[in-house]
């Protein structure tokens, strides 16, 4: 009797809040779809091995635009097309960092120049380095001091935080805003500690902006051993840098972002799922974003696949220039107002391949509360967090629209270790925790699709 009472008040408050056991049943089939038959894991081995690492306004993005626009194609979407978007075209070229002690030889330090830097015009630059470990600490230090020296910010990445992305948002500050702070005292560059949470020498890069009333200055950024290494000889000994870069700003060039979707049964309202096609130039983009765009891809090709019937117009995009610009969102943003378009959801996946664990929800706590109230349904899945309140970058337009946003939020550990490197590669991403993200996308634009 027991048992009989506890199942009708489990029926009863699924059947509430917007769910069914027939929900559960869709859920597995979904999985059992995505798990065998898949196609994301092969999809980014040909994006990452194919083409490699794509930044906004190189050749190879224009080869992922091409190739994203015939995934969509395969995938069933109904409808397939380019969008036109004006992007910064920012070149890395050849460059170089050493530095000098008091022996008078000079050691090279692995490095790379932080995205949209300016670089050197290819001749060397040189002064000694002073060492600061805080803004703070920056900030207390006056202009004299800081004249004609290079400015080394060695914030490390706090480790003590078990949700990383915590960390990083700490730590971007300095990425961000070190070349402009280090010249309005007159420093001639700046060196900025990696934000990464792995104990290597692997430099990470990642963008960085200026304040256009102060001059411009080369920012660098150099991986953790180094980091460690250089702090330990300022301690003791005054310590010389002297960098050459090629890098800068080209000027913009047309390209596109990438979007497909499947008519929508019901309405023409619009549910959008995405990532950024574009990545960094080095590694080859495979956390940060190929798996966000083979994952929304999969979206498409598993409704059609076993014939959801969808309400609305769900949407895959492929988003240009979020690295450097985040250009393909904005723009979207603008052409889905300028159309007039009604948009009632939307997600993106750009936190990495990992084993899925939560959704972040963006938007009032009525509609917070009815997708949280769909654990049950997530839980066998590993997913179980729905406690964040943000969402991706590309999104950010339609959410200041009063579109109710989300991110997938896949496990956060190891993300830190090769996020914005040459370590970003296909083999760092592991097939069924890649395809366990793409299912519950899926399952989330499933339980959105029919009850809002």
């Amino acid at each position: 009797m027991k048992k009989i009472v506890a199942t009708s008040l489990l029926l009863f408050g699924m059947a509430v809040f917007g769910q069914t056991k027939d929900d559960s049943i869709q859920f597995r089939k979904i999985s059992t779809e995505i798990l065998n038959n898949g196609k994301g894991y092969t999809e980014l081995r040909e994006l990452t091995k194919n083409i490699g690492h794509r930044l906004s306004g190189s050749e190879a993005y224009e080869k992922s635009v091409k190739w994203a626009e015939q995934k969509l194609r395969d995938a069933g979407a109904d409808k397939v097309w380019l969008q036109e978007v004006m992007i910064p075209v920012w070149v890395r070229g050849k460059e170089s960092l050493h530095i000098q002690t008091g022996n008078g030889k000079w050691k090279k330090i692995k490095m790379l120049s932080l995205g949209n830097s300016e670089g050197t015009g290819g001749k060397d630059i040189s002064g000694d380095i002073i060492m600061v470990k805080s803004l703070e600490e920056y900030d207390k230090l006056p202009a004299e001091k800081v004249k004609d020296k290079i400015v080394f910010f060695n914030y490390p990445f706090n480790q003590g935080n078990v949700q990383t992305f915590i960390s990083y948002r700490e730590a971007g500050a300095y990425r961000r805003t070190a070349a402009s702070l280090t010249a309005k005292k007159g420093g001639r560059f700046t060196i900025v500690r990696s934000l990464s949470s792995a104990f290597d020498d692997v430099p990470h890069t990642g963008n960085m902006r200026y304040d256009e009333n102060i001059p411009k200055v080369p920012a660098v950024t150099i991986g953790n051993t180094s980091a460690d290494e250089l702090e330990a000889l300022l301690k003791s000994q005054k310590v010389t840098a002297k960098l050459n870069s090629n890098c800068g700003m080209k000027g913009e060039k047309l390209s596109h972002s990438v979007i497909g979707e499947i008519t929508g049964k019901k309405d023409q309202n619009i549910i959008v799922v995405g990532g950024h096609l574009d990545s960094w130039d080095v590694g080859e983009g495979a956390h940060d974003d190929g798996a966000g765009i083979v994952q929304s891809i999969e979206v498409l090709r598993t409704f059609k696949k076993l014939g959801i019937q969808n309400n609305h117009t769900i949407r895959a995009v492929c988003f240009a220039n979020e690295e450097n610009g985040t250009k393909g969102g904005k723009q979207y943003g603008k052409i889905a107002k300028e159309n007039n378009e009604k948009h009632i959801f939307a997600i993106e996946t750009d936190a990495g391949g990992f084993s899925p664990r939560g959704i972040s929800l963006e938007m009032n706590e009525s509609q917070r509360n009815q997708i949280k109230s769909w654990v049950t349904l997530f839980l066998p899945y590993g997913v179980y967090n729905f406690e964040g309140k943000y969402s991706g970058s590309d999104i950010a337009p339609l959410h200041e629209m009063g579109v109710p946003t989300a991110e997938l939020v896949p496990d956060p550990q190891r993300y830190f270790d090769i996020h914005h490197t040459e370590e970003d590669t296909f083999e760092k991403v592991n097939r069924r925790e890649l395809l366990l993200g793409s299912a519950v996308m899926t399952q989330l634009i499933y339980m959105i699709d029919k009850n809002w």
